[in-house]
């Protein structure tokens, strides 16, 4: 394997760990069949608030979520998330389609062990890959180094990475400020009501968070579709982007909210970091 080749790969895994919790773009939201009165918009914005509040304070759910970016990739993961003090959590993220897909399969890391750590996140490659690290079977993204990368996409990695928690649907549809009830409908067996809403990054002056990663990703606007059970829990959320890589679709199912999660951190010996990577392969990622 050629010096680009191992950074494009080791990068590639970064991006699809980003991509398992992505806020998307630009897709279109159902009509209300209710209307869009006043009182109608109040009572979804209520409703959408407690959801919210439930769903951050559950501190960890179990997810499965699909993506597909153009004809780059396409995913599928799966696995416990917990937000009590920064992400942690680990997932299994398998790559399903696209032209990294097929670059995985030569390397026997088409499936991955991703671990969700405060500091770093670290992802576990396959035999012929790690024969590319000397032995070694895991990679290590500090979080601190990814947000340096790529002229502002590494920045929006990082953030992806570090807050990818269901409510941050949720917090999309309050901060637009135009949200609606579109009914209800049964998501994994669970009674569960729909909203959907179009969010501008005009309207997020007091979200910087995510206002910055739509702006870093060269998003004007976005539409979110989300599903919220009995106990005010988020359950499903589809999201559809248009981005300077293709069309990107996201459809996740969140369960089990307040599971336990472990995320061990990786022995050492068996772990390269990506900044040392880049260094023996002779470059940077830009």
């Amino acid at each position: 394997m050629t010096r680009s080749s191992v950074r494009r790969v080791a990068l590639a895994f970064a991006v699809a760990t980003a991509l398992t919790g992505v806020a998307a773009c630009t897709s279109s939201a159902a009509p209300d069949p209710e209307g869009s009165t006043a009182a109608q918009q109040a009572r979804a914005m209520t409703a959408l608030r407690s959801a919210e509040r439930s769903t951050h304070r559950a501190r960890s759910v179990r997810v499965r979520s699909t993506t597909a970016l153009g004809s780059l990739m396409s995913t599928k993961a799966q696995g416990t998330l917990g937000w009590t003090d920064g992400l942690t959590g680990t997932l299994t993220i398998t790559y399903t389609g696209g032209s990294t897909a097929d670059l995985m399969r030569r390397l026997d890391s088409t499936s991955l062990e991703t671990r969700y750590l405060r500091d770093a996140y670290y992802a576990k490659v396959g035999p012929a890959f790690a024969r590319q690290l000397g032995g070694k079977h895991w990679i290590r993204y500090p979080y601190d180094y990814l947000a340096t990368l790529g002229g502002g996409s590494g920045a929006m990695m990082t953030d992806l990475m570090r807050h990818t928690t269901p409510n941050q649907s949720v917090r999309l549809l309050l901060a637009s400020g135009d949200v609606r009830r579109t009914g209800e409908e049964q998501v994994s067996g669970v009674h569960a009501t729909h909203y959907s809403g179009t969010v501008s990054v005009s309207d997020l002056s007091g979200e910087s968070e995510l206002r910055d990663q739509l702006t870093q990703a060269g998003v004007g606007t976005e539409t979110v579709d989300i599903w919220v059970d009995d106990k005010d829990l988020l359950v499903k959320k589809v999201e559809k982007a248009a981005t300077p890589n293709g069309a990107m679709t996201q459809t996740a199912y969140y369960s089990d909210y307040g599971v336990k999660v472990t995320a061990e951190r990786p022995p050492a010996g068996d772990t390269e970091d990506f900044r040392t990577l880049l260094k023996k392969q002779g470059g940077t990622v830009s």
